[in-house]
């Protein structure tokens, strides 16, 4: 049977809270099995200076070994199974989402060099997989649960998928939704028009999901600035990203998605569509 949700672990205290964050996960989307993974790249200390220098497969099995440990008694009865992969990080974790419902992977800050790689990773995966990917970032004190889930739409481009996951999620969750729709209009007539096709939008959705409390935003200004304040008091981000289904087409992430990833505390989803 597929894994429900994988998961890359490095070692860092972002991949813990990335798996941290998938058992929990999987135990709302019903029990569903976890994977973690670790690509084998040439020395762990290549990306953690500090860590002793030591063999690289014994030093990813204890790792794997440990998080599945510590995922268990954190969730009991919750599947975990582990795996190392060979290869290029970027090709070995998209690789490895090919057959889950979810691809769950750390996120920090870039800045530092070792920070700046495994942002780059981490970016380049969400990129390419063609499953949601769900980054996740270490907080002190971790958003709290109950929380509303935040979703980023463009009411000109509605996606399914992207609505979808959102009501989903808050559905899980026993929470509620918070639908932002940014729009560049600053005339006084733009803003009525602007919420009143959110509403439309939203009517097929509230009707599907009559159990989730859904408060729809629409707001003049920019959507990364917009989408990261609403990110700042939610339990989960969501946002879509542009699949291009040309093999020349380069992966790409917008610069809200961008926005997103840098700045929210909240964990991202992004949700591929086309």
């Amino acid at each position: 049977m597929a894994p429900g949700i994988v998961v890359g672990l490095d070692g860092t205290e972002q991949a813990e809270a990335a798996a941290a964050w998938a058992a929990d996960e999987a135990v709302l989307r019903g029990g569903t099995a976890v994977r973690l993974v670790h690509v084998l790249v040439p020395s762990p200390d290549v990306l953690l200076p500090m860590v002793a220098r030591r063999p690289v497969e014994p030093w990813a099995e204890e790792l794997l070994a440990r998080t599945a440990a510590a995922l268990r008694e954190r969730r009991p009865g919750l599947s975990v199974t582990t795996g190392l992969l060979p290869g290029a990080p970027v090709a070995a974790l998209v690789g490895a989402a090919d057959d889950a419902e979810l691809l769950v992977l750390g996120s920090r800050a870039l800045g530092a060099v070792a920070g700046y790689f495994l942002g780059s990773v981490g970016l380049s995966v969400a990129g390419l997989v063609e499953r949601p990917v769900v980054l996740v970032r270490a907080v002190d004190p971790p958003v709290p649960p109950d929380a509303p889930v935040s979703v980023g739409v463009d009411v000109r481009e509605p996606a399914d998928e992207v609505l979808a996951f959102a009501f989903a999620a808050a559905a899980r969750r026993g929470g509620p939704l918070h639908v932002t729709y940014a729009h560049r209009g600053h005339d006084a007539a733009a803003h009525p028009e602007a919420r009143r096709a959110l509403d439309d939008l939203l009517v097929p959705w509230r009707a599907r999901h009559p159990e989730v409390p859904v408060t729809a935003f629409a707001v003049p200004g920019s959507p990364g600035p917009e989408l990261v304040r609403a990110a700042s008091r939610a339990a989960l981000a969501v946002i879509g990203r542009r699949v291009h289904r040309s093999p020349l087409a380069p992966a790409h992430l917008g610069s809200t998605a961008h926005a997103l990833l840098h700045h929210s505390p909240a964990p991202v989803a992004l949700v591929p569509h086309a």
